[in-house]
């Protein structure tokens, strides 16, 4: 194995176990209102404090990346978010729960800025243009593959056990994720280009524009949407799994879709590489998800809604490769840091909009409205992608070798 692998192998490890505490919240917290008295709008900001956050954070860390490196903000980052998920069991012992939730989730997501920023510089500094979507996707899936597994610990713990117990299970584990980041991931990130630490100073060349709104439509429909108002539809609905109730169907739902979306992050990456483009692999996994919504907006079976689910992780996941390596392409090494900050800060914006506009909107219209303009999003999303594309390369589809400007990658000029 190569140190390159052994790298990147190191990565999807230690992003795999913190992302327990990422996914067992959500089976959870939507219920909350009903648990302990939370209006649905104050649910929505829990949800979104995370992102709120890593809107400010984003910028600051992928500056920090380009500064000093990858390793020390990785295992910084790995070990706040740890520290974050402990909040939530406090949260749960006091008499104003909603203000310690709050809390964790704002720690969450400045340890996941770090985490994020670092992650996806680390695979861009360890990839050349032939391997680039490979290793973007499967660091990706690796970030988001811990993710299904605290979305089932969170729904099926907390009804077997505790909502206590699922929470403490998965701090351990992102203790654990710390520890393996310190002992396994080196240096990555070397670079002779120095600049200040500024929450503004972001990358707006075009490229990191374009990819980071069209992360902005899909998080907001994918995070920010389906992930928060799934417990609420499968109850109302009646769409219960394997005997669970909304808590656990939903997880075990949530679980299918990003297990779906972990996959295809890795088919994405590979077919872009092969294929030597980007442009047409997005395309296809954004009208993917496009049915996907679609879908999921008329179930009214179990089957029905397994398909939407399995369509929009397959659709989520098959972009989140090529699409971080469609970035890294077009984005020179010692601006990849930033460009990351910026396409983080577009879809943090995107996902913590979602649960704070869909929870109130639903009450008010119902489901069906909401995801059908999530199908929307998928489609406004790919004709910005080849506006952006084509203005920056003069191309519709450029291949991955003539894209001017490619300066990423270890084998760069």
């Amino acid at each position: 194995m190569t140190a390159d692998r052994r790298v990147v192998l190191g990565v999807i490890a230690s992003t795999f176990f913190v992302g327990f505490g990422g996914g067992v919240v959500f089976p959870i917290l939507p219920n909350l209102g009903r648990i302990i008295g939370i209006s649905p709008f104050v649910v929505g900001v829990i949800l979104s404090a995370n992102r709120f956050a890593r809107i400010l954070a984003n910028g600051p860390a992928g500056s920090l990346v380009d500064r000093i490196g990858t390793r020390k903000p990785l295992i910084a980052g790995l070990a706040v978010e740890a520290v974050a998920v402990f909040g939530y069991v406090i949260a749960l012992r006091t008499a104003t729960p909603e203000v310690w939730f709050i809390l964790a989730r704002l720690g969450w997501g400045l340890g996941s800025a770090a985490v994020f920023a670092t992650a996806y510089t680390i695979a861009a500094d360890v990839s050349t243009a032939g391997s680039r979507g490979t290793n973007m996707g499967v660091v990706r899936g690796g970030i988001t593959l811990g993710f299904p597994a605290g979305l089932v610990m969170g729904g099926v713990v907390s009804e077997l056990y505790s909502i206590t117990a699922a929470f403490v299970l998965a701090a351990g584990f992102a203790v654990l994720a710390s520890i393996l980041a310190y002992l396994v991931i080196p240096e990555t990130h070397v670079s002779g280009y120095r600049t200040g630490i500024k929450p503004w100073e972001l990358d707006t060349a075009l490229p990191a524009l374009t990819v980071g709104v069209v992360n902005f439509g899909l998080l907001f429909a994918y995070i920010g949407a389906l992930f928060s108002t799934l417990v609420l539809f499968v109850d109302a609905r009646d769409l219960m799994v394997l005997g669970y109730g909304p808590q656990g169907s939903s997880g075990v739902m949530m679980a299918v879709t990003v297990v779906a979306a972990s996959a295809f992050m890795l088919t994405g990456g590979v077919y872009s590489d092969r294929r030597g483009r980007r442009v047409p692999v997005l395309l296809l996994f954004l009208a993917i998800s496009v049915i996907g919504y679609l879908v999921l907006a008329l179930a009214s079976s179990l089957a029905a809604l397994v398909a939407a689910c399995i369509m929009i992780g397959a659709g989520f996941g098959g972009t989140s490769g090529p699409l971080m390596a469609l970035l890294a392409d077009l984005t020179p090494t010692e601006r990849m840091g930033r460009a990351t900050g910026t396409n983080n800060v577009l879809g943090d914006v995107g996902g913590a909009l979602g649960p704070m506009l869909t929870l109130p909107i639903i009450d008010v219209v119902g489901f069906v409205p909401v995801y059908v303009a999530c199908a929307v999003l998928p489609l406004l999303a790919a004709v910005v992608m080849v506006a952006g594309i084509y203005r920056e390369t003069g191309s519709l589809s450029p291949t991955t070798g003539s894209i001017p400007g490619d300066g990423s990658g270890p084998d760069a000029s």
